[in-house]
């Protein structure tokens, strides 16, 4: 048997032949975009619902039981990875480790580790631990991000450098290998902000850092820290949902999520007029612009 979802939430079970078997109508109140296999064979066919897990606070792109079938994930919107006890339909973790939506997630069939992978460009590993005594099973990553992402497993990369304190700018220089000038960074209260406005002559004159490779290194480093506006430091509402890209002209569509206004006419011209978001039927092809939407961004832009 096989089941196949749709947009209008509805769930059917079929056999090899393609004989419909059951039809759950609307279990879901959106569409279905995810599902998996279970290996297991099954006789017969009737569905009752087991557990509702409504932990995550936006829509969930993604799920996956365990090989054992003791445990089941789910990626959200949220940005979080969320880890329940199938049995008993209990939360166990939110992983929050992600800085975009989390839109897979697998477990390894043979050893504890369940992976994740997010619009934030990377694939985390977390390794799963035997549980305690009150048979919650512990989950921690293992350092398995992209590479040239490496900093997305470390704490301070969650913040906005000009959000940084002088501790964060600490952590960062061990991270880049430059632990020599932290306590010099640090004498100097040199945080986030700071951070960004340093200049070859302060670096020489204030901090005293004599040599010149080590000034063109804590400049170079600087640079990357300084965010671009090709999406990959703006926040998530400020992204189009087809191009992740900062948007320009943006325009709300019958869906109530807001576009590209090129791409939503590019979208609707080729795709149906289905919402690129729910794959549910636009009712209207009107675009409103969001110019309050627009006014943000702009604000945003500025204050890079």
């Amino acid at each position: 048997m096989f089941v196949t979802g749709c947009t209008g939430g509805d769930l059917k079970i079929w056999d090899l032949d393609l004989v419909q078997l059951h039809a759950q109508k609307v279990a879901h109140d959106l569409g279905v975009s995810c599902c998996q296999c279970d290996p297991i064979a099954h006789v017969g066919c009737r569905m009752q619902l087991l557990h509702s897990l409504t932990a995550q606070s936006g829509p969930v792109l993604s799920c996956a039981f365990s090989s054992d079938g003791q445990l089941v994930a789910s990626g959200s919107v949220d940005k979080t990875l969320a880890v329940y006890d199938a049995i008993r339909g209990v939360l166990l973790h939110t992983l929050n480790q992600h800085e975009r939506y989390v839109t897979s997630c697998a477990f390894s069939p043979s050893l504890p580790y369940l992976a994740s992978g997010s619009m934030d460009k990377t694939v985390i590993v977390w390794r799963l631990g035997d549980g305690d005594e009150s048979g919650r099973h512990d989950a921690e990553a293992a350092a398995a991000v992209c590479p040239g992402r490496k900093r997305a497993a470390m704490g301070h990369s969650r913040l906005l450098v000009r959000d940084w304190t002088e501790e964060h700018v600490g952590a960062w220089l061990a991270e880049e290998g430059m632990d020599e000038l932290v306590s010099a960074f640090k004498s100097h209260n040199i945080d986030g902000p700071e951070l960004l406005s340093l200049t070859k002559d302060t670096l020489a004159k204030e901090l005293h850092i004599g040599s010149l490779g080590l000034r063109g290194k804590v400049l170079r480093k600087i640079e990357e820290l300084r965010p671009s506006l090709d999406g990959s430091a703006a926040p998530d509402e400020f992204l189009c949902p087809i191009t992740q890209e900062v948007l320009k002209d943006p325009v709300i569509a019958a869906d109530g999520f807001s576009y590209e206004r090129e791409a939503i006419e590019r979208w609707i011209g080729t795709k149906n007029r289905t919402s690129p978001m729910t794959n549910l039927p636009l009712p209207t092809t009107m675009l409103t612009p969001n110019r309050m939407l627009k006014m943000a961004i702009n604000r945003w832009r500025a204050s890079q």
